[in-house]
């Protein structure tokens, strides 16, 4: 404060006329004054200011690391500055992710409820009816019955395939790789589903050309699981009179199996997300047709639990193709 008024006394001075001398004088001092200004307010800054700034940079550092010291000694204000820029930003993305997970574990919970919940009440629903007397009913019990019994399965396969993806997210499910032939394995199964395909009219093919093997190394059972999956899934939501076509692609040190079918094909909307869990593109005829509704979803994460990947593509009134891939073995 001294020093301001010394300043501004002297401009007045300065204002009013004086020797040139004396204006020198006025002026070497009004300057000295400027000088011990800014460094009293240089000082003031460091020590309310940059000290505090310093402070949080700090706690940011704790936040992020264990408690050690820091040498913020040699940290310009600019500098400070940044990492708290940085750290606000990061945090940010943290508290957006958190949101999303937040997000889809409330979606999750939600779907699995209405997933246990259609058997359940199906269930209840017979079995009261028939304690209420239509046990003895010929009409209806032996009927009601086998509902209940259907439902019931459909209750345990819904377990079990949740069981099934949380051995595989926690890495529990043990692989047993050996070396197989693909091609024969998918021969089976269309052997298996013949009769389904038959129903729809829909034809079981190779891809043209496909006369030798094409041996990989994985879990049988589980790459089993996979194409059963994928093969009845085609058949289930193909056109009737379509065909079901597997094609297999040699990329040296990974073999590439594609399922295509020419059915009515699937949004561009929905495609990122046939993979989640119990989504289904069309909820009503997705439940007609049966199923947990973690069929993709088993698929997606056996092919992982193999460190291999998975992929669809698809055209709406053209058809969709899943391809994933294997580790190649030699012939």
């Amino acid at each position: 404060m001294i020093t301001v008024l010394v300043s501004l006394v002297s401009a007045v001075i300065f204002a009013l006329g004086v020797s040139y001398l004396d204006q020198v004088w006025w002026m070497f001092l009004i300057a000295v004054c400027l000088v011990v200004n800014f460094l009293i307010v240089r000082f003031y800054l460091e020590k309310y200011v940059f000290r505090k700034i310093k402070l949080i940079y700090k706690l940011i550092l704790d936040s992020k690391k264990e408690k050690g010291n820091f040498d913020l000694s040699q940290e310009s204000l600019e500098d400070v500055n940044t990492k708290v820029m940085e750290w606000a930003e990061n945090t940010k993305r943290e508290i957006a992710s958190l949101k999303s997970l937040e997000e889809y574990r409330k979606n999750y919970v939600g779907n699995i409820s209405h997933e246990l919940k259609t058997p359940i009440f199906s269930i209840q629903a017979y079995l009261h009816t028939l304690l209420e007397g239509g046990l003895y009913d010929e009409n209806i019990n032996l009927d009601y019955l086998r509902r209940a019994a259907d439902n019931t399965d459909r209750l345990q396969n819904i377990i079990e395939d949740l069981e099934i993806i949380t051995k595989l997210e926690s890495g529990k499910a043990e692989l047993d790789i050996k070396r197989f032939d693909i091609k024969e394995l998918v021969g089976d199964i269309f052997l298996d589903v013949k009769a389904m395909a038959k129903k729809k009219k829909i034809n079981l093919a190779f891809k043209d050309g496909d006369t030798q093997s094409f041996f990989v190394l994985a879990d049988r059972e589980t790459i089993r699981q996979v194409l059963i999956n994928l093969i009845v899934n085609s058949i289930k939501y193909g056109r009737e009179g379509g065909t079901t076509k597997v094609s297999f692609y040699d990329l040296d040190t990974e073999i590439l199996t594609e399922l295509s079918d020419n059915g009515i094909g699937i949004e561009e909307k929905h495609l990122k997300h046939v993979f989640d869990r119990f989504y289904r593109v069309d909820s009503s005829r997705s439940r007609k047709q049966g199923g947990s509704g973690l069929g993709l979803s088993i698929v997606k994460h056996i092919i992982e639990a193999h460190d291999q990947a998975i992929n669809v593509r698809s055209t709406i009134n053209i058809g969709s193709t899943f391809g994933f891939t294997l580790k190649r073995a030699e012939r």
